[in-house]
């Protein structure tokens, strides 16, 4: 029987478990990717495992090893069952996955989890990975839904995500348009944003400032990764992590890969990037 191998990343809010099982051409194939919602990593990871292997008809015997990622992985000191457990740097994860997922040899990868990390990620001659960590900041996920809580007393991402399909950044951003008379302003989109929560009415809803709140935290990311893929002489930005699924997030990337010559993608299977590329790490 073809081993399977499992990645697992361990992250403050959610653990994500992958599988790749070997066909008969030798070819690697993806499990369906599963997550589950715990605060304490143990429990999270137990809960993952058990839940992945349980249905997707896995025994203990079909599997090869556990390839570990994430802030919490430290928590597993001795394998997992008896099972061989070994760990991948989380920018490594991501470079990997983000390749793997979009189908490219070469590109900025964007992990948006709690906070955001940036990775020059390239793929080499026998298939080995370059992956360089360019740094990140502490906007991300953890952003979104900490401003919310407090602002808003929102603190879910379906809520918060609700609140902004009814928002209009009329009321809460200053734009390009509201400071020039200039409708081409050095050549600059005047939808752009000049200042985020730089023209707050009093009269802003709950719905304008979580789409507020959304927009800034991902015209931050984006603006990061376009100077970054800059850098690099790249115009592909592969997007990856759990903020990939919120639409107000997702809407700003579209917005804006065309104003700054850049190419914005998020693949499917996004939100389990980093995972991906852990149980694809051959180390």
């Amino acid at each position: 029987m073809n081993r399977t191998v499992i990645g697992i990343d361990v992250g403050g809010t959610t653990t994500k478990i992958v599988g790749f099982r070997e066909n008969d051409k030798g070819e690697k194939v993806l499990i369906a990717p599963q997550f589950v919602r715990a605060t304490d990593p143990l429990t999270s990871i137990y809960g993952a495992f058990g839940k992945f292997t349980a249905e997707n008809g896995l025994e203990l015997c079909d599997i090869d090893r556990i390839l570990m990622t994430g802030a919490g992985s430290s928590m597993i000191t001795n394998g997992i069952y008896n099972l061989k457990c070994v760990s991948v740097p989380e920018f490594t994860g991501s470079g990997v996955g983000g390749l793997y997922l979009s189908g490219l040899d070469e590109a900025i990868v964007v992990s948006m989890g709690t906070g955001t990390a940036l990775n020059h990620a390239k793929k080499m001659a026998g298939g080995k990975y370059e992956i360089k960590y360019l740094g990140g900041t502490g906007v991300g996920g953890g952003t979104l839904v900490g401003l919310s809580r407090k602002m808003l007393g929102v603190d879910t991402v379906e809520h918060i995500e609700q609140l902004c399909a009814d928002g209009n950044l009329d009321n809460v951003d200053l734009r390009i348009k509201d400071i020039s008379r200039n409708r081409s302003y050095h050549g600059i989109n005047e939808n752009l944003t000049a200042a985020n929560f730089g023209k707050v009415s009093d009269m802003a809803t709950n719905a304008d400032i979580a789409l507020g709140i959304a927009n800034l935290v991902a015209e931050t990311i984006a603006m990061l990764s376009i100077f970054a893929a800059r850098a690099y002489h790249l115009k592909d930005i592969v997007l990856i992590g759990n903020l990939t699924n919120i639409a107000p997030v997702r809407h700003v990337f579209e917005s804006l890969g065309d104003s700054f010559g850049v190419r914005f993608l998020i693949p499917e299977n996004a939100q389990f990037g980093t995972v991906i590329g852990a149980a694809l790490n051959e180390g």
